[in-house]
């Protein structure tokens, strides 16, 4: 999709962080770009700041995309308001879940709707969308360098990889369509992604697990991780790589260099496991 310019991109999550540098770089590149968040006030706030700071048509709805009806919802909104859409960026995420120890179902199906079924259902009701109008499109759904590596949060890992693998699969069923995908493995961003409490929907309030401790080797990687994160990568930065990729119809975008040799390592201890039983014969 050489030129952006005049189509139309529906970005979940887009109220914050990595989703309104998204947002921010489709609209400076002249897209029409509705916006769709959980938080109301910030959505509002995001709306108004890219009205003011470009000429480009963005609206905003509200909508919890953990719920499939209010996605529904939010897509009908979005072509009632614009006709077509050409683009979606599957963004909205949550870190937590809890360390093994500490699991409960409410934290793993919070962790997942967010993560990775409203990725499932962003392919599901955009994709007849997209198709519709004959006009080609993309699909970006933001998984993780967590989706390629484990991390600390199980219930994160799992949700990104499960991204990673839709992506990689759901390329092939749609490049004949006229649909590019592409996945998104962002690193150290800045981001609030350490607060995702605050977005707890009232189903899940008080049973998604433990709040963070405050002291102990745990509260020392966690401050160590924050203090990491107000430092992180400019989210408008992941933004222009984000309309570079769809430009260009890139699989995977990353946002740096820092993680690839673990990336390396993992492929690599792959490979040695087909390497320790390459030459032998399967018993009958």
């Amino acid at each position: 999709m050489k030129d952006l310019a005049g189509r139309t991109a529906f970005v979940t999550g887009a109220a914050s962080g990595i989703g309104l540098g998204i947002a921010t770089a489709l609209s400076q590149a002249g897209v029409k770009v509705m916006l769709c968040d959980i938080e109301e006030e910030a959505l509002k706030k995001a709306v108004a700041d890219l009205k003011t700071g470009t000429n480009v048509d963005v609206d905003g709805v509200k909508a919890d995309v953990s719920l499939k009806g209010e996605l529904q919802a939010a897509a009908d909104a979005a072509v009632a308001r614009y006709g077509k859409i050409h683009i979606l960026v599957n963004n909205a995420g949550v870190g937590g879940g809890g360390p093994y120890g500490e699991w409960t179902d409410a934290g793993w199906d919070w962790v997942l709707g967010v993560n990775l079924r409203s990725v499932i259902w962003g392919f599901e009701i955009f994709g007849p969308l997209i198709e519709a109008h004959d006009e080609g499109g993309q699909v970006v759904s933001t998984a993780s360098v967590a989706g390629l590596i484990t991390g600390t949060s199980p219930a994160y890992d799992v949700s990104k990889y499960g991204v990673v693998a839709l992506s990689e699969g759901m390329r092939k069923v749609l490049a004949p369509r006229k649909i590019g995908v592409s996945v998104l493995c962002p690193g150290i961003v800045r981001t609030q992604i350490m607060n995702s409490r605050r977005n707890v929907p009232q189903r899940f309030a008080g049973a998604v697990g433990n709040p963070p401790p405050t002291e102990g080797p745990r509260a020392e990687f966690i401050k160590v991780f924050q203090e990491r994160i107000s430092c992180g990568i400019d989210p408008l930065y992941v933004g222009e790589l984000v309309c570079e990729a769809i430009e260009n119809d890139w699989p995977y975008i990353f946002t740096d260099t820092e993680h690839e040799p673990f990336i390396d390592e993992r492929f690599a201890a792959i490979k040695q496991g087909f390497d320790r039983i390459r030459g032998r014969t399967p018993r009958r």
